[in-house]
Order: C-alpha cells, then structure tokens, then sequence
C-alpha cells in the first residue's frame, strides 16, 4: 500500500475550502423591490437556497448555519448579511435545495 498517499487522502478529509464568487455576492440581495403589501424580501432566492444547502451538507441547525454562514463571512471579509434562522425556516417553503451526493474521499461543491 502507498502509506503517504493513504495519509494525505485522510487528512484531506478535513480539509474546508469555501469561496463566494463575485456573482454570488451580487445576487445575495433580491434585484428588484417587490410592490406588494407587507415585509420586502432581503434576500434573494439563491441566498435562502445557498444558505439551506450549507446547512444540509454539515447537518447543521438552522442557528447554526446562520452562525456558521456569519464567521465565514467575517473570515473572508465578505459584507453581506446573512439570513437569520427565522428567515431561512419562512422561505425554506417553496424553494427546491439540491440534493447532495456525498461520496467519501472527494468535495463537495455547491
């Protein structure tokens, strides 16, 4: 067996790239301000939906992925809001999450 091969493969396990891309930023924020009655959306569809897929793919509460989300954020001094918990419960109705395949060994993208 290829021992330094194995090792790495092992370590790599807990290796945690994430990026937003410039587009992704952009779009955070709804594009057009509803005329409608009532509370006007903060945050665009593909937030909510970024947002629900982080916490599917680390199992995570949704305080926590709200949590999560903001120190990432704050790490990559990216200013953008993040949707609180109550948000992301609200919209989660009606929007289709990717599901995730996980295969052992290989990334994750979202």
């Amino acid at each position: 067996m290829n021992w330094k091969e194995y090792d790495n493969a092992l370590k790599n396990r807990g290796s945690l790239t994430i990026w937003f891309s410039d587009d992704a930023v952009s779009a955070w924020s709804p594009l057009a301000i509803s005329k409608k009655k009532g509370g006007q959306q903060l945050y665009s569809d593909m937030a909510i939906e970024t947002s629900l897929t982080v916490r599917l793919v680390y199992k995570l509460g949704l305080r926590q992925t709200e949590g999560f989300l903001e120190s990432i954020c704050k790490l990559m001094k990216i200013d953008i809001k993040i949707p609180d918990h109550t948000t992301l419960s609200r919209r989660s109705n009606g929007l289709k999450v990717q599901q995730i395949e996980r295969k052992a060994g290989e990334p994750v993208e979202i």
